[in-house]
């Protein structure tokens, strides 16, 4: 490898560059948050030039809405299109993913401008997200399928920011009280007359 093939320390340039700057874009955003990391930080985390990472982002804001866009574009799979639970139990599977504070919640916060890229791709993965409860909701028979998963996608939400703020795990209570919306959910779907 020559001198000009070596970027900041030496390290190498080019391939790869673009998943080390997305890599520490998810941990220092994570640890510092959005507006607490510096371009000139995440070039050092990257182990990247400026020139490098303006490069391969136009912009912070660009970096941003990328993070968010690869964070889970699927929308939680490793709970929802699991074949080998029943609906009922991957509505409930949610609540045992933990992580910390979701990162579309983190940039709604950070970032106050409403047609932000990254607000606008927080929006609509919490849509989504809801979207994907109401069809696991509606799969279980649940009688309301769009307001359990509203619900659920609330209770979620919340957890979530309460662990955070309060730096103490509520998910556990988020669990169980999502046991019964979904119970009483069902249990009233089961009970209807059906023509």
């Amino acid at each position: 490898m020559t001198e000009l093939e070596k970027g900041p320390q030496g390290l190498r340039r080019g391939r790869g560059a673009r998943e080390r700057i997305l890599a520490a874009a998810q941990q220092l955003f994570r640890d510092q948050g959005i507006n607490g990391t510096g371009m000139d930080q995440l070039c050092a985390v990257a182990g990247v030039s400026k020139r490098t990472l303006y490069q391969h982002f136009a912009g912070k804001d660009e970096l941003i809405a990328e993070h968010l866009r690869r964070f889970d574009p699927d929308i939680l799979p490793e709970v929802f299109d699991r074949t080998d639970l029943e609906p009922r139990e991957r509505l409930l599977a949610a609540f045992d993913v933990h992580s910390p504070l979701c990162p579309f919640i983190a940039a709604a916060v950070e970032l106050p401008d409403a047609g932000h890229p990254a607000r606008v791709l927080a929006r609509d993965y919490k849509l989504a997200f809801a979207a994907r409860f109401t069809a696991t909701a509606r799969e279980a028979g649940a009688t309301n399928p769009e307001q359990l998963g509203e619900q659920l996608a609330l209770l979620l939400d919340g957890a979530s920011a309460r662990s955070r703020v309060l730096d103490t795990e509520a998910l556990a209570t988020a669990a169980a009280i999502a046991a019964v919306l979904v119970d009483n959910a069902i249990r009233a779907g089961h009970g209807r007359v059906t023509k």
